[in-house]
């Protein structure tokens, strides 16, 4: 599973860069964005290979406001670890949450090169405060990878809660990551949020690995 992963993971990442926050639609984000941000990789993709840490910072700046950090947070803590956590524990895991999705996002990112995307039709209703936006990725060996978004309103922005690759659920994927921490941690709450950006790395390394 994890050899797929790291095959399939880039598209994750390609929904949520300089997004417009006026767009009424979630497919119409979609589609906007995924062509900023292949026009961004584009232009910098040589720098950010050889400063791969630059790549996450920008990537910070740009993704960071679009993800629903706080829904995605709590979503991976669950209500067993989120309801017993502070606000700064809260706060603290949200940076690192999305520090460590950069640097899972980045890696598989810098190895795009021209694969197909096609975001398919669909339409958000007016009213809607969540939409699934579905995505087709297609590699250069013509294996096709369904994508699917999961978008919800917050604040009156659309912002990315959850996506499923090739039948992969990255919010489950997370969770178990963090209950299993917290078992091999003795529940130790601060010690499973501060090393989770070295979690998630050796989920990477075990991609690279497989």
């Amino acid at each position: 599973m994890l050899a797929l992963l790291r095959r399939a993971v880039l598209m994750t990442a390609f929904a949520f860069s300089a997004v417009s926050f006026a767009a009424t639609d979630a497919h119409i984000v979609i589609e906007q964005t995924t062509d900023n941000l292949l026009a961004d990789l584009q232009a910098n993709k040589a720098q950010y290979r050889t400063d791969p840490t630059a790549f996450y910072n920008a990537m910070e700046a740009i993704l960071g406001p679009v993800v629903d950090a706080d829904g995605i947070s709590k979503s991976v803590m669950t209500v067993r670890y989120s309801r017993r956590a502070t606000p700064e524990q809260m706060q603290r895991f949200q940076e690192n949450f999305k520090r460590s999705l950069m640097q899972f996002y980045g890696n598989a990112l810098l190895e795009y090169d021209n694969q197909g995307i096609r975001v398919l039709p669909g339409k958000t209703a007016a009213d809607a405060q969540r939409s699934e936006v579905r995505m087709e990725i297609t590699d250069k060996k013509g294996v096709i990878y369904p994508v699917s978004y999961t978008m919800v309103k917050v604040d009156g922005q659309w912002r990315m809660r959850n996506v499923i690759i090739n039948g992969i659920n990255l919010g489950k994927l997370f969770r178990d990551q963090f209950s299993e921490a917290m078992q091999r941690n003795a529940q130790d709450l601060d010690r499973v949020i501060d090393n989770w950006i070295e979690t998630v790395a050796k989920t990477r390394a075990a991609q690279e690995d497989a």
